[in-house]
């Protein structure tokens, strides 16, 4: 079966560590309009989702879809919620897909949505795994949580702290051991999944790590997972923005 996918993105003006993120230029675009482009191209709907009228504002100036949604969500989940009813339609799908990733690639997009060529998944988030040469201190970032996963590829876990723990060796030497995964924040849920999950109360879990998919998996539901191994650079702060736009620069030179 052909599924039908709507894109979904989050964007909130009011960013604790870089207000009016969104609207931030880079490479002369805002980030937005970036993200907004590489996502339109895989689905059959795309559109952003905000509680603020200078980011439907610029979404409509470079032609986008748009939607206005309420201030009260305590995540991008939920305001994926409120955005899919307001767009209506028969779509099978829903993405999330997070609007500070200006360099996301369609192969990951494309990985995701296979996810759901596997008839019980009701979720679907991604991961990539770390390096073997990748430093201890990358492995151990709070900020880049980790995914345990099961032999058949569904989500065991989420965490901040590194998981699993290799006992049997210096943590310096952990990753030529164990393949360890990084997650990838970007969700699918069919559109009965995302209104059950949208439904639920906060976990212990999800409180204590302030990781909302282990809410989910705290009430039996099952999260599928699909691997890329190309990296993403999102963009939390202004050093971040340095960083890509630089990047952006070095792309536009080799070719």
């Amino acid at each position: 079966m052909k599924h039908k996918f709507i894109a979904i993105i989050p964007a909130r003006y009011a960013s604790t560590r870089f207000p009016g993120k969104p609207l931030a230029l880079l490479g002369g675009k805002p980030i937005i309009q970036h993200v907004y482009g590489r996502v339109s191209e895989s689905f059959d709907y795309t559109v952003v989702a905000t509680d603020d009228v200078r980011i439907s504002d610029c979404v409509k100036r470079f032609g986008g879809n748009v939607v206005m949604t309420g201030t009260h969500h305590k995540s991008g989940t939920d305001r994926c919620m409120e955005a899919y009813s307001k767009v209506g339609g028969d779509f099978d799908v829903v993405v999330n897909v997070q609007g500070d990733e200006p360099f996301i690639h369609k192969e990951q997009l494309e990985a995701l949505k296979q996810c759901f060529e596997d008839v019980d998944t009701q979720i679907a988030t991604l991961v990539k795994p770390f390096e073997k040469s990748d430093p201890w201190e990358k492995l151990e970032n709070p900020n880049s949580p980790k995914v345990v996963v099961s032999p058949a590829m569904y989500a065991l876990y989420f965490s901040r702290s590194v998981v699993p723990y290799t006992r049997n060796y210096p943590k310096h030497k952990w990753l030529e051991y164990q393949t360890y995964y990084k997650h990838i924040g970007l969700y699918g849920y069919t559109a009965a999944a995302l209104a059950a999950i949208t439904r639920l109360e906060q976990t212990p879990l999800e409180l204590s790590e302030s990781l909302e998919q282990l809410r989910w998996l705290e009430n039996g539901y099952k999260i599928k997972v699909g691997v890329t191994r190309l990296e993403t650079i999102g963009i939390d702060t202004l050093e971040d923005l340095v960083h890509a736009e630089a990047y952006l620069t070095n792309k536009e030179e080799e070719s």
